[in-house]
């Protein structure tokens, strides 16, 4: 039924009368002409829907639930409430509204009672034209308005314009005043304090105000702080206003890995509820992506289509000539760590785009060394630091030989001197927060390093093939070659189970000569021996007591899709139910499998996780104990996948198992996690007390075995609260699993375990374990 039927039928000639005379007293344009903008969604209609309407309802929008106009079509009937942005403030709160107010009730009440299965459009529009025009005697409001309420209780202001006195109130042009930038309620209601914190520090860096001249920044948080919420509220605060009553930006972009782009879009969405529409691409063919962004870079003026691109990295890479075409006002880079190298293509891609303002995500901005964190702040601010030369001279070679155990005392107080200056610096454009901010929303976590012997056959092969192999007298000479690394590989996977390294030993391979005849007679690969290797032992004792003892499901996390292949042998013999997600699995499918999982009726009890495919953005609350089975060269990598299960949402105690097999190489990779992991804490976390506990030319020693050991860990940290390997302090009042492991508890026996799971898995193969808490448990946490 067209709508001018509806509106002669119901309403009659007086009542559009009425309707009409108030507008005009209002100054409130009722004529089909009028371009509406929907508070919803920042959407726009040209009012279509209305072409044969000679009127426009209007209606207080409190007395009915409003729908976004989009959804039209599916949910009559709705109540939208559409103003034109350039008068935010709304005439209806002049002081002689009150009766007309409950005049508008009233009817409209009556109006809809009467027809209630009618199709109606009830939408509030307010004039755009200038400033101080009169209707029928009767001023406009005067100043321009902030486009969200600042006094509003639980509001986040974000920029306040100067308090003026009243002379400069006199001469102020009111037309050019600035306005209260204020974060709309929609998303300030959800945002936790650490988070309004994180909103305010970007718009500042973004806007210039900390750094003049300088308009991007690092936020650094750890994982699961919600940094992406933080970044969605930033974007549509920009794009919607400014201190100058305008939209700041026009476009802005996310780059994130293909892994993680349809995760933004979801977040979105998730979070602005249709009021903008992103425009997410990672696939394709390469007419249409071009299509796409030549499309996206097009878009012109206050509000476009479609001013969120996100976008994966590689697909940036393979177009970027048509995104350099144009400006984008915003540019987000997720992972922003994969930016750590200034050489590679995607850098300096990203770099050429015409965009000032730049926000890099990394929640491990120092990966491995400080020349890579001196890449990221460039990305950001160029020239904050100087060049990369410049860089490496005044603060890289100092604080590195600052933090070397045996570094002199003079040069460990340059080093100091050094570090306080850098931090100084690049702390006005990052921002840092750690997950310890997690325990008052997240259940208690504990974390544990548990060391695992070799079984026989593990250890004889090891032995053999350290015999054997080149790459030990090349490491001695201070060189690494490509067999130097094959070998490191070797020894992973022989650390994991003999199983993945039994083809090298039929073929004879460097270091496997002769090594076949270790193995068991009529030894097959086609099934999996728990008992041939240590860490797989424990695992299999994990599995089970957890099976058998409770409801929790567990995330098996590996960095070889062969030690996957032996998961699942290992499931199908003892009839675990698994899903398994590795880089074969498509992107959306993954999705899928991730919410199937993570409901509580799914039947799998494992989720198998490869660390390079999936060990970012996943949410597997599902489970709550992960386990990671082999430790990778970089930290950020491990970190990222155990924190896949203590996230929000979680409700129950979080388990984490790191196993490493004793004394072996392993335990090296460890230690250098940890050395890498002490210079991120001096250099991102500002602590002034991390210990130095290993040489460079202690972290050289790859290729040994220490047989002798519980661990080779506690022993190179020198622990002063041990005696005989036994704990006899513990941990110093203050401490969690974010602290250094020399002040985590440290069990040489089952005693001390707080996991009751991890104490009946400990007499299969376990020698030493390292375990501390998230925080102190809570009442009310299962």
């Amino acid at each position: 039924m067209p709508v001018t039927q509806i509106w002669d039928e119901t309403v009659g000639h007086l009542a559009r009368q009425f309707i009409v005379l108030c507008a005009s007293i209002y100054g409130i344009c009722w004529t089909q002409s009028c371009l509406f903008w929907c508070t919803l969604c920042g959407g726009q209609c040209h009012c279509s829907i209305f072409a044969s309407a000679p009127f426009v309802v209007f209606f207080l929008a409190a007395e009915l639930p409003s729908v976004c106009w989009q959804n039209a079509a599916k949910q009559p009937p709705r109540v939208c409430l559409l103003s034109a942005p350039a008068v935010p403030a709304s005439p209806l709160q002049h002081p002689i509204n009150s009766l007309f107010l409950n005049v508008i009730r009233l009817f409209c009440r009556a109006l809809l009672s009467s027809r209630k299965k009618l199709f109606f459009e009830l939408c509030l529009c307010f004039l755009s034209g200038p400033l101080g025009l009169r209707a029928l005697g009767i001023k406009r409001a005067g100043l321009r308005s902030p486009l969200h309420d600042p006094f509003e209780e639980g509001a986040l202001v974000l920029y306040e314009p100067p308090l003026l006195s009243a002379h400069d109130q006199l001469k102020i042009d009111k037309d050019k005043a600035p306005v209260h930038v204020v974060v709309d309620p929609v998303l300030s209601r959800v945002l936790r304090p650490h988070q309004r914190e994180g909103v305010k520090f970007l718009w500042d860096c973004v806007t210039s105000r900390r750094i003049p001249g300088s308009h991007g920044c690092i936020m650094a948080d750890e994982m699961g702080l919600g940094k992406t919420l933080q970044c969605i509220t930033l974007m549509w605060t920009l794009l919607r206003q400014s201190p100058d009553c305008k939209p700041e930006i026009e476009k802005a972009m996310v780059v994130s890995p293909s892994s993680l782009v349809r995760n933004w879009y979801n977040e979105v969405e998730k979070w602005l509820g249709g009021r903008i529409q992103p425009l997410a691409i990672d696939g394709g063919s390469k007419e249409e992506i071009d299509r796409k962004l030549v499309g996206f870079m097009n878009q012109r003026g206050l509000r476009v289509p479609s001013p969120i691109l996100i976008i994966s990295y590689e697909t940036f890479r393979l177009h970027a000539e048509a995104l350099q075409k144009g400006s984008v006002g915003l540019v987000i880079c997720d992972e922003g760590h994969r930016l750590k190298n200034s050489e590679n293509q995607t850098y300096q891609a990203l770099n050429s785009l015409n965009t000032p303002r730049r926000v890099l995500i990394s929640g491990t901005p120092i990966q491995n060394d400080l020349l890579e964190y001196f890449s990221l702040v460039h990305f950001v601010n160029s020239g904050i630091l100087g060049t990369a030369q410049e860089f490496k001279r005044h603060f890289e070679i100092p604080i590195l030989k600052g933090r070397d155990a045996d570094a002199s005392e003079a040069e460990r107080h340059k080093g100091e001197e050094r570090l306080k200056e850098l931090i100084s610096i690049v702390n006005r454009c990052l921002i840092r927060r750690t997950s310890d901010i997690l325990s008052k929303y997240l259940p208690v976590k504990i974390e544990q390093v548990v060391c695992c012997r070799l079984t026989p056959l593990q250890a004889e092969l090891y032995k053999n093939f350290l015999k054997q192999a080149k790459p030990v007298e090349e490491l001695k000479e201070g060189k690494i070659s490509v067999s130097s690394l094959s070998s490191i590989t070797s020894l992973k996977k022989l650390c994991n189970h003999p199983a993945l390294i039994y083809d090298k030993c039929v073929e004879e391979e460097e270091g496997f000569m002769g090594a076949l005849d270790l193995f068991p007679a009529g030894y097959s690969t086609k099934s999996v021996e728990p008992q041939l290797s240590g860490k797989m032992l424990v695992l299999d004792y994990i599995l089970a007591v957890t099976k058998s003892t409770s409801n929790d499901k567990v995330v098996l996390v590996s960095n070889y899709t062969q030690t996957l292949d032996l998961f699942e042998k290992l499931c199908r013999n003892r009839r675990y139910l698994y899903v398994r997600l590795d880089g074969t699995m498509s992107i959306k499918k993954r999705a899928k499998v991730v919410e199937r999982f993570n409901s509580p009726s799914s039947p799998e009890f494992i989720f198998m996780l490869s660390s390079k495919a999936g060990g970012c953005g996943l949410n597997l609350i599902g489970a709550n104990r992960l386990v990671m089975f082999d430790p990778d060269w970089n930290p950020a990598n491990d970190e990222q996948a155990m924190a896949r299960v203590w996230r929000d949402g979680q409700k129950k105690t979080c388990y984490i198992y790191r196993l490493l097999s004793t004394g072996t190489i392993e335990e090296k990779i460890f230690q250098r996690q940890t050395h890498k992991k002490a210079l991120s804490s001096c250099v991102v976390d500002e602590e002034q007390d991390v210990e130095r506990h290993f040489s460079l030319g202690e972290l050289k020693e790859l290729f040994t075995l220490n047989e002798t050991t519980t661990s080779d860990t506690h022993d190179k940290i020198k622990c002063r609260r041990c005696v005989n390997g036994h704990q006899v302090r513990p941990p110093p009042e203050g401490s969690d699993c974010t602290s250094d492991l020399s002040q985590w508890n440290h069990c040489a026996d089952k005693r001390g375990l707080q996991d009751s799971v991890l104490k009946a898995a400990w007499d299969a193969a376990v020698t030493f374990a390292f375990h501390h808490h998230s925080h102190e448990e809570q009442r009310g946490i299962p």
